[in-house]
């Protein structure tokens, strides 16, 4: 979890600056998820679990809307995924 932004966006290139707020984004919403469901696997409160799980299911969402901008934006993102896509069914077969 981090509580501070992890990228100097002073020292980022301007024409990568978007780019790199949405990755960061990402990591945010994805510490949050885990986060919520570690502490939602811990509580042995009921209401405490559902509304942990619930806001995590929330943050997924977060993190389709911040990747939907990112491959607006990166092509190379968007290749870079078609071939991960790729290689995982040619190596399970699915």
């Amino acid at each position: 979890m981090f509580s501070q932004i992890p990228v100097d966006f002073y020292k980022v290139k301007k024409d990568e600056l978007n780019n790199v707020i949405l990755r960061v984004a990402i990591m945010g919403e994805m510490d949050a998820i885990n986060l919520y469901e570690q502490m939602a696997a811990l509580t042995d409160n009921e209401d405490i679990r559902k509304v942990m799980l619930d806001i995590a299911k929330e943050e997924k969402a977060h993190v389709g809307e911040f990747q939907t901008l990112l491959l607006r934006l990166d092509q190379e993102q968007v290749e870079g995924l078609e071939q991960g896509k790729r290689e995982v069914q040619a190596l399970t077969g699915k």
